[in-house]
């Protein structure tokens, strides 16, 4: 009777009981006892005590549904928990039979602060569909470990237990973080799941390459560090709630070094990490832009939500650069190198005793910040280069910004001793026809950050 009697209340009233168990701190079943517990005149159950304000609040924060998978990358999500309520989500959790083998409830349960969910048919929960409620009642639902054994009953939409049921049922956006073991990974069957996946609009973060859990297994299929989901979790949410200010915008971004061919062994190259560009390209992305990020051979993790294009030479470089015009934004990062030689040798130049050394003909490479500067056509709105110097940073940046007809140079000592090239702090002095901005000794990707927002304000105002 009580099933019937709750499923059969209107909305507004099943929304009152849903708030009237977050301020007591109970589940709407506990509740719902309560309830009837007073109405009988019973009063042996000990009164709960009234949540305090912040969880009375909780009904305004974001909320995340974490489904774990039973794989030994289940123990990971205990500390991914951990990370979202640090980050003000509220948190709740399903075990499948398998996760329990892992990690237990009563852990899960520790340290999202709330009852942990397990069985699709516990007559406690289930009482008013509670599948339907967990499935509704999320903003974003997470995956972690996402095992082969999910992903294929999600791509073909089986439902055997709770957590497969909440998946078909859920409205809400699905981010899977895949965790198998390579073979696993690799395999047609689990790649044919995955592009099922894609297609219905599922997000993904990882799997990385790396050690397996299995003794002399190494490949992709490591399940996504938690930081790294957290990550997403905080991406996809934004999108879902926040106003974000570049979206619609179309950024164009150029990073790492250029690697200009001596033979088909050498080359001419250097010292730069890609660090900074990456790091703006994923600040980029999650302010909401289009993102195109046109990369040098570099060996740093792709930023999610970019395409990423891949070129190995200045020339290359220059050439994906125009093919991704137009844009709305274009941030010329990569430290682009100066010249190639000639005449490049079609076979490996051996250095033979007692011959001379062989001479090298430089000839100048395309200035790729330049030509797009001085575009009649498809010029972007907004051209931002980078100025690494050694010696008279600011005068050296003014003379490029006026040289090169772009809009913002962001200049920087790269001397030995500061660390910046390949390292991950940054000290920019942003330079435009108004004047200098210096910023303060930062993280990269804390001066990506500063570099997004003022993008963002200046967009704004419609004037670059």
């Amino acid at each position: 009777m009580a099933s019937l009697t709750v499923r059969q209340l209107d909305e507004a009233l099943k929304q009152q009981l849903r708030l009237r168990a977050a301020r007591n701190g109970r589940s709407v079943e506990d509740e719902v006892r309560s309830i009837l517990r007073e109405a009988a005149g019973e009063t042996e159950a000990p009164a709960q005590p009234a949540a305090p304000a912040a969880s009375a609040a909780a009904t305004s924060q974001a909320r995340v549904l974490l489904i774990i998978g039973g794989g030994i990358a289940a123990y990971k999500s205990l500390d991914l928990i951990r990370r979202l309520k640090e980050r003000g989500y509220a948190v709740r959790c399903i075990l499948t039979q398998a996760a329990a083998e892992f990690v237990t409830p009563l852990a899960a349960g520790a340290l999202a602060g709330g009852r942990v969910y397990t069985d699709l048919f516990n007559p406690d929960h289930e009482f008013d569909v509670g599948h339907i409620r967990l499935a509704r009642e999320t903003d974003l639902v997470v995956v972690a470990p996402a095992t082969a054994d999910l992903m294929a009953k999600m791509a073909q939409g089986l439902v055997g237990d709770l957590a497969t049921a909440v998946l078909l049922a859920t409205r809400a956006k699905i981010l899977l973080a895949p965790a198998m073991n390579p073979a696993m990974w690799s395999h047609k069957a689990t790649q044919r799941n995955l592009s099922q996946l894609k297609a219905d609009g599922v997000a993904l973060i990882g799997p990385n390459a790396g050690e397996m859990a299995e003794r002399g297994e190494h490949g992709k299929g490591r399940m996504a560090e938690p930081l790294e989901i957290a990550g997403a979790v905080d991406r996809l949410l934004k999108a879902e709630t926040t106003l974000q200010p570049l979206k619609g915008k179309r950024i164009l971004i150029t990073a790492g070094p250029t690697h200009e061919p001596i033979d088909p062994v050498r080359y001419i190259a250097n010292r730069s990490s890609g660090k900074q560009g990456y790091a703006i390209a994923a600040a980029a992305a999650e302010a909401g832009a289009s993102v195109t990020l046109i990369s040098g051979p570099v060996t740093l993790r792709k930023p999610d939500g970019v395409n990423v294009i891949e070129v190995e030479s200045a020339r290359d470089m220059l050439g994906a650069v125009e093919t991704a015009l137009p844009v709305d934004i274009a941030i010329f990062a990569a430290a682009v190198a100066d010249w190639r030689v000639a005449n490049a040798g079609e076979q490996k130049i051996k250095k033979q005793a007692g011959a001379a050394v062989p001479q090298l003909s430089l000839t100048e490479n395309p200035d790729i910040l330049s030509t797009i500067a001085h575009r009649s056509k498809d010029r972007p709105p907004l051209v931002i280069g980078f100025a690494a110097e050694t010696e008279n940073v600011i005068a050296n940046a003014k003379a490029k910004l006026a040289r090169k007809g772009c809009d913002w140079i962001l200049a920087n000592d790269v001397s030995p001793a500061t660390g910046i090239m390949g390292g991950d702090s940054n000290t920019i002095h942003l330079v435009t026809k108004d004047g200098v901005d210096d910023w303060p000794p930062q993280s990269k990707e804390e001066a990506a950050a500063m570099l997004i927002a003022k993008i963002a304000a200046t967009i704004g105002k419609d004037r670059p």
